[in-house]
């Protein structure tokens, strides 16, 4: 007896759940009217869009007949797999959602990519397709499996899943043309992570969208001077600032509509400026949505320590529980890079896998020109010259552009000399963030912009050519 072990896949089954097959408008009235019988919704679909497949059989065929239903209980198996109807064919609440859509050809068919993107892996399929783009790579089912595989996602072999989904995500102009091409610009507006597509900032300015948002990330809910969130706004979201009339352009406006509270100590000739401290609100709609667009990527205990001011985060890197110490070192990660403004793509190593003690994770940036950060942290007393070396080593297969060492304890002289190495002859930038620094930035966020600024001209400074002989 041969025993054959049944392939399960990460990506949903689609199969003749396809925009080249069906009209998904007229597919959602379909489900609609057959809510709680399958076997209704079943008939319905299979009148509507396969009663004349295989025509050439003679009426009555049994196999054509039988082909038929196959394929009409292949398209209901995509609205479950897809996570629109359940399996009594009611809607889900994502179906209700997608069903109110179905008067906008626009709105519906980027319900469904965001859907893909954050729910249903597609993210994932996304940044491998551009790994894969960049790497010159040919880009077919068999090497997009294997690719996906190295990341953890599978589907069986002969299977179409990606293919289905790249369909859809085709539909919302998320992929564009027959070589799985990218196009960011509809990927960032379909995933609402441009400031202005969080609603509750279409109203206000640039600078006060900007203000709004590293106040945000900081997550720090203790008053905090306002010149310094709009320094650290001005260095993560390349606004610019007025010196003088800050509460007039920006902060009237945000205490107006109940985001901020903002507290003078002092009157008069040289009156220190405003304290800012961030209402509810802030975390309801802002901190909350930046936090949706990564929280089916990452492990969700990992969200409420995002929620923590940074001191909030080192003190739990200090707990005795391996499994949140380690959570906290990944949590610190995140706070450094989102409070830069950077895009989370995957962590690479749990520090579940490593005793708490390390963390390594891949961000990146597409502010003019695109760079990708890795970023290793590490919870021990010094980074040696070996940590840099195993981060650098890396950079190839990774395809990064700027290192990230950030320690809870000490960087080692050996290593710095290593990196300095390392940045003089080639194009890497590394950057090394240490204990005094995490206690820097835990007092004013906007230290964060002095110790990237400095390490920047540092790498600079390594990096100068000499073009007198020129």
């Amino acid at each position: 007896m041969i025993c054959t072990k049944k392939i399960t896949s990460d990506l949903p089954f689609g199969s003749e759940f396809s925009p080249s097959q069906i009209v998904l408008a007229d597919l959602l009235d379909l489900a609609s009217a057959n809510q709680g019988n399958p076997r209704a919704l079943e008939g319905a679909i299979l009148d509507r869009y396969f009663s004349t497949h295989a025509a050439a059989r003679p009426e009555g065929n049994k196999d054509g007949d039988n082909n038929r239903g196959k394929l009409a209980n292949n398209c209901k198996l995509g609205l479950i797999a897809y996570g629109i109807i359940d399996r009594e064919a009611r809607f889900t609440p994502f179906g209700e959602m997608l069903y109110g859509l179905r008067g906008d050809k626009v709105a519906l068919y980027e319900g469904l990519a965001r859907h893909i993107l954050l729910n249903l892996k597609g993210m994932t399929l996304v940044q491998c397709l551009q790994d894969m783009v960049a790497a010159g790579e040919e880009i077919t089912l068999d090497s997009l499996r294997e690719s996906l595989g190295e990341r953890g996602v599978h589907f069986p072999r002969g299977g179409k899943h990606p293919s289905m989904m790249r369909l859809w995500l085709a539909k919302a102009g998320v992929i564009v043309g027959a070589r799985w091409q990218v196009n960011p610009i509809r990927l960032r507006a379909v995933l609402g992570a441009d400031p202005a597509d969080f609603p509750a900032l279409a109203r206000f300015t640039a600078q006060q969208r900007a203000f709004l948002l590293a106040l945000a990330n900081t997550g720090v809910a203790e008053p905090q001077p306002a010149n310094e969130i709009a320094r650290l706004a001005a260095a993560t979201y390349g606004v610019r600032f007025p010196d003088k009339s800050l509460p007039k352009d920006v902060l009237h406006a945000l205490i107006a509509a109940g985001y901020i509270e903002a507290i003078k100590t002092t009157k008069g000739r040289g009156a220190k400026p405003f304290s800012v401290v961030p209402t509810e609100k802030v975390r309801a709609e802002i901190l909350g949505p930046l936090l949706d667009q990564i929280k089916n990527q990452i492990d969700p205990k990992l969200l409420d320590l995002l929620t923590k001011p940074l001191a909030g985060i080192l003190a739990e890197i200090l707990s005795e529980d391996r499994f949140l110490s380690g959570l906290a070192l990944e949590a610190l990660a995140f706070k450094l890079m989102r409070t830069l403004g950077m895009d989370y793509i995957a962590t690479r190593l749990r520090a579940t896998q490593t005793g708490g003690a390390e963390v390594d994770l891949i961000f990146h940036s597409s502010r003019l020109v695109y760079a990708r950060w890795q970023i290793q942290c590490k919870n021990t007393a010094r980074v040696a010259l070996d940590d840099v070396a195993k981060e650098v080593g890396l950079t190839h297969f990774l395809k990064s552009t700027v290192i990230v060492m950030v320690t809870t304890g000490e960087i080692g002289g050996e290593a710095r000399r290593y990196a300095n190495k390392i940045m003089s002859d080639s194009n890497l930038a590394i950057v090394m963030i240490d204990r005094a620094d995490l206690e820097g930035i835990t007092a004013n966020a906007a230290h964060l912009v002095d110790a990237f600024r400095r390490e920047a001209e540092h790498a600079m400074a390594l990096k100068r050519i000499d073009l007198g002989d020129a």
